[in-house]
């Protein structure tokens, strides 16, 4: 053990934040708490499928992250810190923590500044150490959202749902469009910001993150892809990964009888083949314990 582990621990630097914001949000079920955070240019409703199997074992809070549904407006360089902080200002004890995407990043930040308010984490379709040329692409996808924000809406959901799904639910897709559509601007791009750069200086920190960690992303996930949930899982002590065979990126949407079984898993609270929910185009996986393993396999830290 090193001495900043044993001896004296540097800091996840703070940034300049003000007070946290109230975030919009609401609570279902009875049981552990568990916080349920979504991604950048979408809201709460992201998790209408995986919902009745989680308030089933738990008291599941639903939150809008700062600049999105219905809670306030988020300024020009709002920071991961800050949304963490938003975050933390509503949980009075130990909870279970999903994010995805950009709530993936901000529960990274939440479980390095508030580890006592973070029984677990579940990492969904979540980004990280991205490579140069990872960089670059999210870089004009960030400039396409500035110049033209309804392309850049039109070419995500080209990214996030396949020709088949597509064409098996359009009313589905054409609701994730109309979500986008509906962001303020100036907090999509404020909050996209974060999104596109903060893993960066998060990559240093994540060997201090403490709670029982999951990464789950897609097999075919472009953005959040396979690699980025195994890097995580071999930087964050005990940290798993699992990789959801032929899914893009909105696993909430697109696979949440599978992802459920994730998140109760991690838990604790996983009660065999009970979970609910629209079960996607795809029967649910069995995970293995073959580290490396690209698709429809379970990695693990020793």
């Amino acid at each position: 053990m090193g001495r900043s582990e044993a001896g004296v621990r540097a800091r996840v630097p703070a940034s300049r934040a003000g007070a946290p914001v109230a975030l919009s949000h609401e609570a279902h079920g009875d049981g552990p708490e568990l916080v349920l955070l979504h991604g950048v240019g979408l809201d709460r409703r992201m998790w209408d499928r995986c919902l009745p199997a989680l308030a089933a074992r738990h008291r599941v809070t639903l939150v809008d992250l700062r600049g999105h549904g219905a809670s306030p407006a988020a300024a020009a360089g709002v920071s991961l810190a800050e949304l963490a902080a938003d975050v933390g200002a509503l949980l009075s004890g130990p909870s279970h923590v999903v994010g995805f995407s950009l709530g993936a990043l901000v529960a990274q930040r939440l479980g390095l500044d508030r580890p006592e308010l973070t029984a677990s984490l579940t990492l969904v379709s979540s980004v990280a150490g991205r490579s140069e040329e990872e960089r670059a692409a999210v870089a004009r996808r960030q400039e396409l959202a500035a110049q033209d924000f309804g392309a850049s809406a039109w070419a995500a959901v080209d990214r996030w749902f396949s020709p088949a799904w597509r064409a098996q639910e359009p009313d589905l897709a054409r609701q994730v469009l109309d979500t986008l559509l509906a962001n303020d601007r100036a907090s999509y791009l404020a909050c996209y910001q974060v999104f596109a750069t903060a893993d960066t200086a998060l990559w240093r920190w994540l060997p201090r993150i403490a709670a029982p960690t999951v990464a789950v992303t897609g097999e075919r996930d472009p953005g959040s892809t396979p690699a980025m949930s195994h890097r995580l899982a071999e930087r964050i002590p005990g940290g798993r990964a699992v990789i959801v065979p032929g899914a893009r990126h909105l696993l909430p949407l697109e696979r949440p009888r599978e992802l459920t079984d994730v998140i109760l898993t991690q838990t604790g609270s996983h009660a065999g083949s009970q979970t609910g929910g629209h079960t996607g185009t795809h029967p649910s996986h069995t995970t293995g314990t073959h580290p490396g393993t690209p698709t429809g396999q379970e990695s693990q830290r020793s």
